[in-house]
C-alpha cells in the first residue's frame, strides 16, 4: 500500500475508534481526544493513565501505547482494519480500556 493509502486507512480507523469509544467514555468519564492524527484516551479513575494510538507511516502500522505496553497493529485486507494477532484495533482498545477501568 502507498503511504497515502496508509494515511487514509489510519485516519479512518482512528475516527471509527473514537466514535466506537464515545459510549464507553460517557459511561466511565473518560476523555477522548483525536488531534493531528493521534488519539488519546485519558483516565482519571480508578488511577490516572493515558493511552495513545498513533499511526507510524514508515512501517505502515498503528501503534498503541497502553497499560505499560506497546502494541503494533498492521493492516489486514481480510478484516478491513488494523489487527494484532487477529484482534481488531477497536476490540483491542475497548478490552484494554475496560481492563484499565477495573484496575485497582
Amino acid at each position: 500500500m502507498t503511504e497515502q493509502e496508509f494515511r487514509l486507512r489510519a485516519d479512518v480507523a482512528l475516527e471509527e475508534l473514537q466514535h466506537d469509544l464515545l459510549p464507553l467514555a460517557d459511561e466511565a468519564g473518560l476523555e477522548i481526544d483525536l488531534r493531528n492524527g493521534v488519539l488519546q484516551i485519558v483516565f482519571e479513575e480508578p488511577e490516572p493513565a493515558k493511552f495513545v494510538v498513533s499511526p507510524n507511516a514508515p512501517v505502515q502500522q498503528i501503534w498503541l501505547s497502553a497499560r505499560s505496553r506497546s502494541f503494533k497493529l498492521a493492516w489486514s485486507d481480510d478484516a478491513g482494519t488494523f489487527v494484532l494477532d487477529g484482534e481488531q484495533l477497536t476490540t483491542l482498545v475497548e478490552r484494554l480500556t475496560r481492563e484499565q477501568l477495573t484496575a485497582s
